[in-house]
């Protein structure tokens, strides 16, 4: 009797070009329709600065949609149509926005996420076409992907990229890698496993706030109880990771969508904890690895902010961390509603809005100020412009205001 065969794998799929001249005129023309706003543009032409009746408006120079988010959108609305014949997957959201990603659910591309917010690819043939977000996705996921046979699209962000390159460094220098970010977050999750998919014996370590880095610090510092300190990074460090050995050499990197001056001021304490410990800086390295756009966002946000509006609003996905981090900037100047469309404004009196701290959305009453207002707006990199006017027009409303056109 022979033995039985194993059944050869699929055939890697064959590249396809998604982004002809033809296919992106015919592309960029659909989602014009679908994000863009004239009323957002007239304003950025005159300097963001208009007056409506009472009401004196403010947009940050920079805000909404960046050219990574721009990049994701075209090429998933692309591969609609180049693939218009076969079932197309995302992997997870493609951004940070609920009002896109329903949008492209509407166009009939599914998504694959399970429980835990874990890809689910039990169901996925090589006929099928796997989007991979601007966040990217874990090496595991996408070998698994890849061996399926999956025609596959990546969006993932030029940004993200730089970020992957440094840890996979570090991982072949034998360096861990202390990632400033959320240890859940689709784009931490992916950074992550770059830095244990490289050759060398790479490790890696995720710090949400200034708090757990100072606790990183310590133990850099003196040291101290290893299974407490495990306890405490549960799921947000590489498996075997050991604080005794693997906090000897260390460099730092983030999620790009992290506030950068929380950021920088990681990498000053590592950097303090490691030349303290060791009496230089041989063991400690850093790059800039924050995300343009972001910083662009957050800086145009502090301008704004120099001569403060009566309120902020920040419009974006409740789930976007590059939001939220200017929600929060806001807040500490002026009163910030963070919403994610119009129907947040519910009347004169009451708004729902998402408390960052709470991580859940609530209402506010007497939320608008009575006689003239200066109001200021601005948006996550996620955000498209057609919220953004909906908002401003819904704000208007509101005070018995139209805008013409």
């Amino acid at each position: 009797m022979s033995a039985p065969t194993t059944p050869p794998s699929p055939a890697p799929a064959k590249r396809v070009n998604v982004r002809t001249p033809e296919v992106m005129e015919a592309v960029q023309a659909v989602v014009e329709s679908h994000y863009h706003s004239s009323l957002v543009e007239r304003l950025r032409a005159v300097g963001g600065v208009a007056q409506f009746g009472d009401v004196a408006v403010r947009l940050a120079k920079q805000f909404g949609f960046c050219y990574g988010v721009e990049r994701a959108i075209d090429l998933a609305y692309a591969a609609r149509k180049v693939f218009a014949d076969r079932r197309i997957f995302l992997v997870g959201e493609i951004i940070h926005n609920p009002e896109v990603n329903a949008q492209l659910a509407s166009m009939g591309i599914g998504n694959l996420t399970g429980p835990a917010r874990t890809p689910d690819l039990s169901g996925l043939t090589p006929e099928d076409v796997v989007i991979i977000p601007a966040f990217g996705a874990e090496v595991s996921v996408q070998e698994r992907i890849k061996a399926i046979g999956c025609q596959v699209v990546d969006t993932t962000c030029g940004d993200v990229m730089s970020v992957w390159k440094r840890v996979r460094q570090y991982a072949n220098d034998g360096v861990t890698s202390i990632i400033h970010g959320k240890a859940d977050h689709e784009e931490t999750r992916a950074t992550s496993s770059r830095a244990r998919s490289a050759e060398g014996p790479g490790h890696f370590l995720v710090v949400y706030n200034l708090a757990e880095a100072d606790l990183v610090c310590d133990f850099i510092r003196q040291g101290g109880d290893r299974e407490e300190f495990l306890r405490k990074f549960a799921g947000a460090c590489s498996p075997g990771f050991d604080p005794d050995q693997h906090l000897h050499k260390v460099g730092v990197a983030n999620q790009t969508t992290m506030l950068r001056s929380e950021t920088e001021e990681v990498q000053r304490r590592v950097r303090e904890a490691v030349v303290a410990r060791d009496g230089a800086a041989e063991n400690f390295r850093v790059f800039d690895t924050i995300c343009g756009a972001t910083q662009e966002r957050q800086d145009a946000l502090i301008d704004l902010l120099r001569q403060p509006p009566d309120l902020m609003l920040v419009i974006g996905g409740f789930n976007s961390s590059n939001t939220t981090h200017l929600a929060d900037m806001g807040r500490e100047k002026v009163p910030t509603y963070f919403v994610r469309n119009a129907s947040c404004l519910e009347s004169p009196d009451r708004i729902r809005h998402f408390d960052t701290a709470a991580h859940e959305e609530i209402v506010t009453t007497g939320w608008m100020p009575a006689g003239p207002v200066r109001l200021g707006i601005t948006a996550g990199a996620s955000c498209p412009s057609n919220l953004i006017e909906d908002v401003l027009r819904r704000f208007l409303e509101l005070r018995g205001l139209e805008v013409e056109g």
